[in-house]
């Protein structure tokens, strides 16, 4: 049997929405006649992005808990209710064969209540430290695919599989130092190049330390690429209108990331799951900067799987505007710790994550594996 129906929910940011993208279009790909629905949440970028990569979405009015304020939960609470009463609605005319949820405010309910209504689960986690929607749901989950060791601590074991998370497919052929790519920026292949990346709204502590330090790099006469995001390019290129140094490219948001990476001698980076999975499977040394915005502070979890590993620095985010420039000088002055650091994050790496995820959901629909 193909004509699998999955559904498919979660998103909130770009690291939860690209992995199940690619997720339903290894399932599309290999199973043409299969029916895919994303669920997200009505008021985030799943809407759009979702959409635009071909697929049907219904949103569900479900939102996070204030952390800060506890009466505002209670608005929370009640569209949470709603948001259950209409994935069971949803859930029961769509008949799925499996839900896979791949984090992020919809797919709590989505997950809840399909298995509720004894439809198998299959959850990716993404990161190295559950949240906890994810931890709740494990219990229910027929499988829960992983990128990190050691996450027996939050799902059962006998359910847990290493997959990695899924990367862009252009990604994995990259040539490093190529001439297109050099072109595309214009820049030297004889000069190191930093890499500098804050998502696309920008982090506003690497962009400060990437301006405190812009002097320091030019005389050290090393290269810049820097995605400033959203929220600080009109700034950022309102002070450098006058600046005359033809090795330093920005943007608001970098469209050819794979050009960016092939060319890169070192990245600095939050430490969202998604870009580190990137960074594992293309070898690059990195300075990670966790965002200390995001949930049970998972990004320095992830950023510490592999600094204590020696498979990157890690740079708070305290102490970013400082020590980052100086920091990146040292390190792209030492051809020999750049290798090491580059050697040791590829042992982290996960290959065709998105088909090895799929595997996961044929076993357990031929299986008819739920956890009730």
């Amino acid at each position: 049997m193909s004509n699998y129906k999955v559904i498919i929910s979660g998103g909130g940011t770009g690291g939860h929405i690209f992995p199940a993208v690619s997720v339903a279009n290894e399932i599309r790909h290999r199973f043409p006649d299969a029916e895919i629905l994303f669920i997200g949440a009505e008021d985030r970028m799943e809407m759009e992005r979702v959409p635009a990569a071909g697929y049907k979405i219904v949103g569900l009015p479900v939102s996070g808990f204030n952390r800060t304020s506890k009466l505002k939960n209670f608005s929370v609470l009640v569209k949470l209710k709603k948001s259950l009463r209409m994935a069971r609605k949803i859930i029961r005319e769509f008949k799925p064969d499996i839900a896979i949820g791949v984090g992020g405010y919809a797919s709590g309910p989505t997950l809840w209540m399909a298995s509720s209504l004894h439809i198998p689960v299959l959850i990716q986690e993404q990161n190295s430290y559950a949240g906890i929607t994810n931890k709740l749901l494990g219990k229910r989950a027929s499988r829960i695919c992983v990128a990190y060791r050691g996450m027996g601590k939050f799902f059962p074991e006998d359910r847990i599989v290493m997959t990695g998370n899924p990367v862009r497919k252009d990604l994995e052929h990259i040539r490093k130092k190529d001439m297109e790519a050099l072109n595309y920026f214009g820049l030297e292949a004889d000069k190191p190049i930093l890499l500098i990346l804050g998502g696309s709204l920008g982090a506003r502590t690497i962009n400060q330390g990437v301006r405190n330090g812009l002097g320091l790099l030019i005389d050290a006469g090393i290269q810049v690429i820097w995605q400033t995001g959203r929220y600080y390019y009109d700034s950022i290129r309102e002070e450098l209108k006058d600046l005359n140094y033809k090795g330093l490219w920005f943007s608001d948001f970098i469209s050819r990331m794979e050009y960016a990476y092939a060319v890169a001698d070192l990245v600095v980076s939050r430490a969202g799951a998604g870009t580190i999975s990137e960074l594992c499977l293309l070898k690059k040394a990195v300075i990670l900067v966790p965002s200390p915005n995001v949930a049970e502070d998972h990004q320095t979890k992830n950023a510490r799987a592999l600094s204590d590993n020696s498979a990157a620095v890690l740079i708070t985010d305290r102490v970013v505007e400082d020590q980052l420039v100086p920091a990146a000088i040292e390190l792209l002055g030492d051809r020999e710790k750049l290798n090491y650091l580059s050697e040791h994050i590829a042992l982290f790496a996960q290959y065709s994550s998105a088909e090895r995820i799929v595997d996961e959901v044929v076993k357990i629909i031929e299986a008819g594996d739920g956890h009730k």
